[in-house]
């Protein structure tokens, strides 16, 4: 690391996040890091105490500020963070995020290092239940989410994606900031944008960020629901940024459907295909769950069935409207914001 290092902006999109954010802000704020920092939390319209908690962080650490996010919208809300910062790398961060004590010193030395626009890790998900400790390990399996590096790990490189990300702010400042069109997918998105201007994105299992997972199965099915969804918009924006791994579960859905009503209309064979998915998801949670109680092993399987099937089938109902506003809006209506000018 040089003896000056970088100043850096952490911005974070935020919503309901009353019972991790006080946690996730303690982690940024003690970092391991000698240059200066500022965080910028963009609030949206919370139904919790989220908006309290955030203005005594404020009230409490002159290096925390605020900036509104009316539409709630987590792309909108990390182009207002950008845009009210000030340091040449911006940090993204979740409200259930929490970093670990070296996570920035690390990435900016690795920004040095590689030349990269934009650097991130492994999303570490940790639960405070036994459903959580459940989809913690099915999110971190590979019978759960494939071969996805920074879900999984692996060896630093080149990626496609990483995991919130740490940017050079011209980077963003080249692609016009998040796609506000892009609910979820988002991330995905601009790193496929930074990568088709040439631009380096790079994994490193040096990079660690603890996650909460979600705290219900309705919420997991909403959350997995909303990325295949959305991951299909991009699939339709970007020609060619669809791979076999991304069609693994709309695949799964139908074959588990067509044996279901195959099974129920003409022969009881067919029930073999949704069987086998039951038997391989159940045979896979068994490596996922090790070191965990009964309970939390119990209800794998579950976690992983909602995670497949609700991520398929929101791949295959993505309505084409989603990816015709998007392709109207082509480029991202913040640029000129985030390059100040007028």
């Amino acid at each position: 690391m040089p003896a000056q290092q970088p100043a850096v902006s952490v911005i974070m999109p935020v919503l309901n996040e009353e019972r991790h954010l006080r946690d996730s802000v303690r982690h940024i704020l003690g970092q391991e890091y000698a240059g200066e920092m500022e965080v910028v939390i963009a609030l949206g319209p919370s139904t919790d105490r989220t908006d309290e908690i955030a203005a005594d962080l404020v009230r409490e650490d002159p290096r925390v500020v605020t900036v509104p996010n009316p539409t709630g919208r987590t792309p909108a809300a990390l182009n207002a963070a950008i845009k009210a910062s000030r340091h040449p790398i911006v940090v993204r961060v979740d409200g259930h995020g929490m970093l670990s004590p070296d996570y920035i010193a690390t990435a900016v030395r690795l920004l040095e290092e590689t030349g990269a626009q934009n650097v991130g890790g492994i999303m570490h998900a940790e639960g405070e239940n036994a459903w959580e400790d459940a989809v913690a390990a099915a999110m971190t399996s590979k019978i759960g989410v494939g071969n996805a590096a920074f879900h999984t790990g692996g060896q630093a490189g080149p990626a496609e994606t990483v995991y919130l990300g740490v940017f050079r702010r011209e980077a963003l400042e080249q692609q016009g900031g998040y796609n506000e069109e892009f609910i979820r997918a988002q991330d995905w998105e601009l790193n496929f944008r930074i990568r088709e201007a040439g631009g380096l994105i790079w994994f490193s299992p040096e990079l660690k960020v603890q996650y909460r997972p979600r705290p219900s199965v309705r919420a997991l099915a909403k959350q997995y629901k909303d990325y295949g969804r959305w991951r299909h918009v991009v699939a339709r924006y970007h020609s060619g940024s669809i791979n076999l791994r991304y069609l693994a579960p709309p695949t799964a859905v139908c074959a588990i459907a067509a044996g279901v009503v195959a099974g129920a209309a003409l022969t009881p064979w067919a029930f073999v295909v949704p069987a086998g998915y039951l038997a391989a998801i159940t045979v896979g949670s068994v490596p996922a769950g090790k070191g965990l109680s009964l309970k939390a092993r119990a209800q794998i399987p579950v976690a992983l069935a909602t995670m497949h099937m609700s991520w398929g089938f929101g791949f295959l109902t993505s309505p084409r409207s989603l990816a015709a506003k998007v392709i109207a809006s082509r480029r991202p209506a913040v640029h000129r914001d985030l390059v100040g000018e007028a």
